[in-house]
């Protein structure tokens, strides 16, 4: 069996990841494919940077398009062939005419919720404006939303199943900043990308509200190094790119900011 309390030791989101360690000795026990229900990112991040070192089980992440946040993990003894088919996902349309009372993301998950269903069976919703949502679930709840969510807000609607392909993904707008900084510390990356005042951004990482490849970081001078993902509640995501030394010994940073 897998190492368990070595796995656990020092991991942000416990609970989570001793529920997917589970998983992952079935996965082991049966010699089957073995699948999580939907994860946070931050505690998809936490669970890829465990599983990554272990050589006895292989895993991957899906959640119904590319750029899906919420995503579950197929798990598999390493000698298993595993691909994104084996994880199973159901797209559902929820059809209504919001015009007058427009819904967003929190009306959707809520009248999700409202039914009995827990978070954790859902994935990403998709909000279409004035027509509704598309969601992400387990397929095993499938049947019950398409009875069960007869209305959002005072709106009536109606749940079918429909094919993942006929998802309404619109690309994340992006905007590329270039900044030339004396250090690599996260306050300074993270006030240049978001426009920000390094003083407001040293207290917004002082009050939790910064993280780093979705672990937060409560430390303005922690070094951000190329490739990391930084967000700070309510703004959106930063990604770090190249990174160059510039004949002054400063560095010139190139960013994409996801809006």
């Amino acid at each position: 069996m897998l190492p368990r309390e070595e796995l656990l030791k020092g991991v942000e989101n416990r609970e989570e990841i001793a529920r997917i360690v589970d998983k992952a000795e079935q996965a082991l026990r049966t010699w089957e494919v073995a699948l999580t229900d939907f994860l946070s990112p931050p505690v998809l991040a936490e669970a890829q940077q465990i599983f990554g070192r272990l050589t006895e089980i292989e895993y991957i992440a899906w959640g119904g398009y590319p750029q899906a946040e919420r995503q579950r993990i197929g798990m598999a003894r390493s000698d298993i062939p595993l691909d994104l088919s084996q994880i199973q996902i159901t797209a559902l349309d929820i059809a209504g005419n919001f015009l007058f009372d427009p819904a967003n993301h929190r009306d959707f998950l809520g009248a999700i919720l409202g039914t009995g269903i827990v978070r954790d069976k859902v994935g990403d919703i998709i909000v279409l404006g004035e027509r509704g949502a598309q969601v992400l679930v387990v397929p095993e709840i499938a049947e019950f939303l398409e009875t069960s969510l007869v209305q959002v807000r005072s709106v009536p609607v109606k749940t079918q199943r429909i094919d993942l392909s006929e998802l309404k993904v619109c690309p994340p707008q992006k905007k590329e900043i270039t900044t030339v900084e004396a250090s690599m510390r996260l306050d300074a990356i993270a006030s240049a990308g978001f426009g920000m005042s390094r003083s407001k951004m040293a207290d917004a990482i002082a009050a939790g509200e910064v993280r780093v490849n979705w672990k937060e970081v409560t430390q303005a001078s922690y070094t951000v190094k190329m490739g990391d993902l930084i967000s700070v509640r309510g703004k959106g995501r930063l990604q770090v790119n190249e990174v160059d030394l510039t004949k002054k010994q400063r560095y010139r940073v190139q960013l994409t900011r996801f809006i």
